[in-house]
Parts: structure tokens; sequence; C-alpha cells
């Protein structure tokens, strides 16, 4: 059976999953736009998307503090209102030991 993404806004506190992650980072790099939840992504889909951001990723060393003021401020936002959406959705940093 194929397990399609369920979107990022369907995922599990609104996307606080390492899925949810490569699509807020994708929305980082503008690999994709930020409409895009990939809701209904096959796994395959989903690795191409993967590659893609850890190819970004890499010009930074994955480290958020080297990231260049634009795509600083972009990752910032992009978690800060992923972050807030969870919380009204229950999500508890603490308790979240699944990735």
């Amino acid at each position: 059976m194929n397990h399609l993404y369920p979107g990022l806004f369907d995922d599990q506190y609104g996307g606080m999953t390492h899925l949810g992650q490569i699509v807020k980072d994708a929305w980082v790099f503008g690999v994709i736009p930020e409409t895009e939840t990939c809701k209904g992504w096959t796994p395959a889909q989903m690795q191409v998307l993967y590659d893609k951001i850890s190819t970004e990723w890499e010009k930074y060393a994955h480290l958020p503090s080297r990231l260049p003021p634009d795509l600083s401020e972009r990752h910032a936002r992009i978690h800060n209102e992923a972050i807030a959406r969870a919380r009204a959705l229950g999500w508890d940093a603490a308790l979240d030991d699944s990735d």
C-alpha cells in the first residue's frame, strides 16, 4: 500500500514531524512555494524534495545560524508560525520524543 503524505497542515500537530520539517525547509529555500503543503505526495516525491533541501542546507553546514539574513528571517518566520500552530493543537515539545 502506498502511503501518501497528508499535507503539512494535516500532519501531526500541523507538521511537527520529519516530513513536515522537509516541507517547511523547502519553503525556506524556495524549493516549493509556501502555498504547497505536499498533500497527496508519494514517498518518492518527498524523497526528491528532501534531497533538494539537503543540498541547500549543505551550503550552510546544515546550521540555521549560517543562513544569510534573508533566509534566516524566512526560516524564523516559518518555524515560529509552525510552533504557534502546533501549540494551538496541543503540541508540547517537552513531550515529543518521536523524532
